[in-house]
């Protein structure tokens, strides 16, 4: 898995009761994009490092942020 910074991570929840989290990462833990990544969670603004297991994708920055309120 590789990433660059802006880019959102998507982990889907694989079990019963867990819920999809989308995060936009912060930092990557090397030059070449491997984990770990440092990612703000979009629902509550935590911020974490993620060791992204088989359940997560990363998703491209659009280099569009969407407007407030949308």
């Amino acid at each position: 898995m590789k990433a660059r910074t802006g880019d959102r991570i998507v982990v889907a929840g694989n079990r019963e009761g867990n819920v999809r989290r989308v995060g936009v990462i912060t930092a990557v833990g090397h030059a070449d994009g491997r984990p770990p990544y440092h990612v703000r969670w979009l629902e509550d603004g935590h911020t974490s490092v993620v060791f992204p297991g088989p359940e997560a994708h990363i998703e491209p920055a659009t280099g569009v942020e969407p407007a407030a309120g949308r």
